[in-house]
């Protein structure tokens, strides 16, 4: 029997800090808790923000770049991204994306296949809220009302 499709919200979508004091807001889209095996997740990086060097030994890691521009290091290679790039992460390599821009947030869709803890590590952090300038970048993606 097939399971029925799950949606999330706008008015469920909580922003979280993996620690705190980071750099980077995510917010769990879909993942283990709505069914799926894989993570969907909204990314903001402040300007200068960065996540630090991990890897996911099973998992491939897609973030599409909805707005501003970074470097991605994986491994021994770094490239630029941008709005209207995908960046794919093979499973196993140590990465890292680094908003190089000193005024502008970097936004990104991000897409873990398979999850690997990503969702619950994401969930447990410390709440993070939205202000006015991420809701004029994600307005046209997540209408505003209900974000935080």
């Amino acid at each position: 029997m097939a399971q029925a499709p799950f949606v999330t919200r706008r008015g469920e979508i909580t922003f979280h800090h993996i620690t705190p004091g980071d750099t980077v807001k995510l917010a769990v889209l879909a993942g283990p808790a709505t069914g799926s095996p894989t993570t969907v997740v909204l990314e903001v990086w402040e300007p200068g923000g960065a996540q630090p060097p991990n890897s996911h030994p099973e998992s491939t890691e897609t973030f599409v770049v909805l707005a501003g521009q970074a470097i991605a290091h994986s491994d021994e290679d770094s490239v630029r991204i941008a709005a209207g790039d995908t960046l794919t992460l093979m499973p196993g390599s140590v990465h890292r994306i680094v908003n190089d821009s000193r005024t502008e947030r970097l936004y990104t869709l991000t897409i873990m296949q398979a999850d690997g803890g990503f969702a619950d590590m994401i969930t447990r952090g410390p709440r993070a809220e939205l202000d006015q300038r991420d809701l004029a970048v994600l307005g046209g993606v997540l209408p505003a009302a209900g974000l935080s």
